[in-house]
């Protein structure tokens, strides 16, 4: 199951390798192989590109898998948003990675942090320190330069807004091919799905189980009176509205039985999907969007 727009071409589900534990990385990754996963997301914030890249190696190696057969995604930390840091943390990803290519490459957030080797420079308040002399434009240009030397088949943008997407793709020379925003039934984001759709662009969703943030969309009312009926776990009726509306996903499934588990989803009955869609509560959980601050990874980690 895949979703194609322009030239590229995406597996619909797709493991996030956010985990902190760099044993768990491996095993985790490996199990989402054998499960069936072939859409893989890291990024240098992550600080687990070298594990996520020798787990799928090995996992690739046993499983019979070639490169062709699976997609990989890094993203460019908001520290190296100058034009001039850009190659050199895209080669280091890669390096980590130990792959000749990546699939895509996204720009983590909006936001430019000041240039330098630690990830989340504050000052003596403990307030973060951007950088600006430096536009998200100018990012970007560094990011359509990275197309054109073959290693990197395309490019996108991550926690973006519908405004900040727009003033991009008018702009690029080389358009977003994808973004990566937190999707669910309590954050829908429809006005900035409708515009991928229109102009060609991936809508990547994670967090679609809410992160297992309680209370939440897993533990919903509605969800759960579909899962019931439909004999289906929570878990695979929210993965299953996210594929239905025209959207990929990530998830994070830990063990062999979670990542088959949430490798199983199947289309929901409409008068299903339409509930879903009807959902009213609306919440965000990850204030990342404002700050550049990523909410699901501690400080420090």
């Amino acid at each position: 199951m895949s979703i194609s727009h322009n030239n590229l071409k995406m597996p619909s589900l797709g493991f996030g390798t956010l985990i902190p534990d760099p044993i768990l990385t491996i095993s985790a990754t490996k199990d989402a192989l054998k499960a069936g996963f072939r859409h893989f997301d890291c990024a240098e914030r992550y600080r687990n590109e070298k594990e996520v890249g020798e787990a799928l190696k090995e996992g690739m190696a046993i499983e019979g898998i070639s490169r062709e057969e699976i997609f990989v995604t890094t993203k460019l930390w908001n520290t190296n948003h100058r034009p001039d840091r850009v190659k050199p943390a895209f080669d280091e990803s890669l390096k980590k990675l130990g792959l000749e290519y990546v699939d895509l490459y996204l720009i983590h957030t909006p936001f430019a942090f000041q240039a330098g080797e630690e990830q989340d420079p504050r000052d003596e308040n403990g307030n973060v320190i951007y950088d600006h002399e430096v536009t998200l434009l100018d990012t970007w240009r560094a990011m359509e330069n990275l197309v054109d030397s073959g290693k990197c088949r395309s490019i996108g943008l991550s926690d973006i807004s519908l405004k900040e997407l727009i003033s991009i793709y008018e702009a690029a020379r080389i358009k977003p091919a994808a973004i990566q925003v937190e999707s669910h039934p309590y954050l829908p984001e429809t006005e900035l799905l409708e515009y991928c759709k229109e102009k060609g662009i991936i809508f990547l969703a994670f967090a679609p189980l809410g992160h297992g943030i309680k209370p939440g969309p897993i533990e919903d009312e509605t969800i759960l009176e579909i899962a019931e009926k439909i004999k289906k776990t929570p878990a695979q009726v929210l993965l299953s509205w996210a594929v239905q509306r025209g959207t990929t996903l990530l998830t994070t499934p830990k063990t062999l039985t979670r990542a088959h588990e949430n490798f199983d989803i199947s289309l929901l009955p409409e008068d299903a999907f339409e509930q879903i869609n009807s959902i009213k509560t609306r919440q965000r959980f990850n204030g990342v969007v404002k700050t550049g601050v990523p909410g699901f990874i501690a400080k420090g980690n």
